[in-house]
């Protein structure tokens, strides 16, 4: 049986649900009087004041309320009074306190943002923008009230960031001009990205990480002196990939093969597809002897480089043949202890690369050394196919005894795959 508190407490709520105020107002004081602590009964008394345009008095309740019961959402209604009474400073201690509860309240950061606003305070009101902007869902998710002030969230942090970005740019410029070469081009994709122009990027291989290696997109030329002995094969290494073209189209395969029971994300589209497809000529760490028989001019030049020895995996030698109108989706490779080389071969117009930030176009003949486990796509939309030698290289980083201790690592990782079931008990 319920007591006359909960009768009183359920004739309350049902008084205001109804739309009757005043007896709704008369009820949650006569609970908050028998119960002074009661968060509901004040937030009643607060709510049935705030309608009926009694600031002072919705104030005093609803603080009550919320030192009763400390929730977001009640500081946040303290706060709307204090805005209402034009009282920046309480509402910036109710907000406080607000946030205090939970940081990432979305109605506290909107309102602070807000506040900060109308003071003039851009510098603060772009970091409660931007936090807004961060903790919303995206803005179909959101109720129809509150999707105008999350928009204006992003559009006000977004007009801030290239402002801020328009403003460093002419401030710099004559130091960055004074600058030049790689200073320059490093700086200006960090200011990039500082500003919002461009996306961080970062290694993220899928499967072996070694810690302090440089993440760089492209590389230097000049780090790898060996680049202009395979470059001056070009010629030589084209026409041995057509000649095994002509005589055995069929050793070429699909780039992408995955299973049926493997999950393909990304790679639906190109899964046992001939429009991306290769020509092994090393491949898992071994020669494929009758692909590699037909290309000793490759062979012989790409012997010459220092490839990662990685048993079972690398080193890997192909020719990638990549059809008209196909993309490959942005993806990762598996370790950052190795970098790739391409060498282009054939190249029409319409082709290009992405790694990171940096958006390249092949050049015949002219190599590049770059870090796949940074995201990285490519595309072809011309009408012909395009065709480069991909190959891998040790990463420069790594000192001589890291590199052996790196080939010992996946030798055991290998010998540990071959052990027999049972002995692992």
């Amino acid at each position: 049986m319920s007591s006359p508190l909960d009768d009183l407490r359920r004739r309350a709520r049902a008084a205001q649900q109804q739309a009757q105020p005043a007896q709704a107002l008369a009820l949650w004081r006569e609970l908050a009087a028998a119960q002074p602590a009661d968060a509901e009964a004040w937030d009643g008394i607060g709510q049935c004041c705030l309608q009926a345009g009694d600031l002072p008095q919705a104030l005093d309740a609803l603080t009550r309320a919320a030192e009763a019961r400390p929730t977001p959402a009640a500081w946040t209604l303290v706060a709307l009074c204090h805005q209402r009474l034009a009282d920046d400073g309480g509402e910036e201690r109710a907000l406080q306190r607000a946030l205090q509860a939970d940081a990432s309240d979305l109605m506290a950061l909107l309102m602070r943002a807000k506040l900060h606003e109308r003071r003039g305070q851009r510098h603060d009101a772009v970091r409660s923008y931007g936090a807004a902007a961060t903790v919303a869902p995206p803005l179909e998710q959101l109720p129809p009230a509150l999707r105008p002030a999350v928009a204006y969230a992003r559009q006000f942090h977004a007009a801030y960031q290239q402002d801020m970005a328009a403003f460093l740019d002419r401030f710099l410029e004559p130091r960055l001009a004074a600058a030049g070469g790689p200073a320059e081009e490093r700086f200006r994709l960090a200011l990039d990205i500082l500003v919002g122009r461009k996306q961080r990027y970062d290694a993220q291989p899928m499967r072996f990480f070694y810690p302090r290696l440089a993440p760089v997109e492209f590389f230097p030329r000049d780090t790898f002196p060996w680049l202009d002995a395979v470059e001056a094969e070009t010629d030589a290494i084209r026409d041995e990939f057509l000649r095994a073209q002509a005589e055995d189209g069929g050793a070429f395969v699909p780039y992408i093969t995955y299973g049926e029971d493997q999950p393909l994300a990304q790679w639906r589209e190109l899964n046992h597809s001939p429009r991306w497809s290769v020509l092994h000529l090393v491949k898992d760490g071994a020669e494929v002897p009758a692909n590699a028989a037909r290309c000793p001019r490759t062979l012989a030049a790409w012997r010459q480089t220092p490839a990662p020895v990685q048993s079972g995996r690398t080193p890997v030698c192909l020719f990638s043949l990549l059809k008209p109108h196909t993309a490959i989706p942005p993806h990762v490779g598996a370790s950052n202890v190795r970098l790739v080389v391409h060498l282009p071969l054939i190249v029409p117009a319409g082709c290009r690369f992405r790694v990171g930030n940096s958006v390249r176009t092949w050049e015949p003949g002219r190599a590049w050394v770059f870090d796949d486990t940074i995201e990285h796509e490519a595309r072809n939309d011309s009408a012909q196919t395009r065709v480069i030698l991909i190959f891998d290289t040790w990463h420069p980083g790594l000192t001589a005894e890291e590199r052996q201790l790196i080939s010992a690592l996946n030798e055991g990782l290998e010998a540990f795959g071959r052990r027999d079931r049972g002995y692992d008990q």
